[in-house]
């Protein structure tokens, strides 16, 4: 049964942060069970030991032949996203590059990154632009990015965090449809990067996205049910809180 996307702007930095991790975790399991094809598995990011809530898609190395770009996953071609946005950025758009290097995990070629935004990555300017140069720099090093922003636009990022992310690659602003602050946007690595996306709102189900393994080539990632085994998972209180039984504890006063 369809779950609605919830309010998580009622809950505090850190149940979210709980919820974000389970997510992932299910995430992962999802890909490596059976969504990615041979070749390919996915590992949530590592960085000094303390686990980021991402998840990488990496390609196993091979050292005989070189992997040709149509093994595995759903042609573009054939079987276009089901989305119902499509942005590339104008001919004459000016794209800043930047040089901070995407790293390899294990000798492993890193393919593609999920990447779930939190409050967290909203509330200082400074972190929103830390976010967005690493989405910018994935792109421009050729690692394609699926992003999941379930927070309203804030004083930070007013039009959204994918708008922050498109302004790198496109002179126009992005503006988002009336009434459907949510993003979901799935971007074709390059430096002219293709997104592809979907915006909805509290209450909306969360629909398929799709996650690049080439440019041609993509995997339906199933966000709706891994989002139900995450939520499954919380306390009941701050189920109760999202679902609109118990009021906020701030508001409880």
């Amino acid at each position: 049964m369809p779950m609605a996307v919830h309010d998580w702007t009622r809950v505090d930095a850190g149940t979210f942060h709980a919820f974000h991790t389970a997510w992932i975790t299910h995430l992962s399991e999802t890909l490596n069970g059976g969504v990615l094809p041979p070749g390919y598995y996915a590992l949530p990011e590592q960085h000094g030991g303390r686990i980021i809530a991402d998840v990488l898609t990496l390609k196993v190395p091979s050292l005989d032949v070189p992997a040709p770009s149509s093994d595995g996953g759903l042609a573009v071609a054939e079987a276009p996203p089901r989305v119902r946005r499509k942005l590339s950025p104008s001919p004459a758009a000016r794209g800043s590059r930047r040089t901070l290097a995407i790293r390899h995990v294990s000798g492993h070629q890193v393919i593609a990154l999920i990447e779930i935004v939190s409050s967290a990555n909203k509330d200082r300017a400074t972190h929103v632009v830390e976010f967005v140069d690493k989405a910018e720099n994935a792109l421009w090093h050729g690692i394609h990015l699926l992003l999941v922003d379930l927070f309203p636009p804030g004083r930070h990022d007013v039009r959204g965090i994918h708008a922050a992310i498109w302004e790198r690659f496109e002179d126009e602003p992005y503006l988002l449809p009336p009434g459907e602050l949510l993003t979901l946007a799935s971007y074709v690595a390059g430096p002219s990067p293709t997104a592809y996306l979907e915006h909805l709102n509290v209450g909306s189900p969360l629909p398929d996205m799709p996650l690049f393994l080439t440019p041609d080539r993509y995997v339906n990632i199933p966000l709706e049910a891994n989002y139900q085994a995450a939520f499954r998972g919380l306390p009941a209180f701050w189920r109760d809180v999202l679902e609109g039984r118990q009021p906020p504890p701030h508001q409880a006063e």
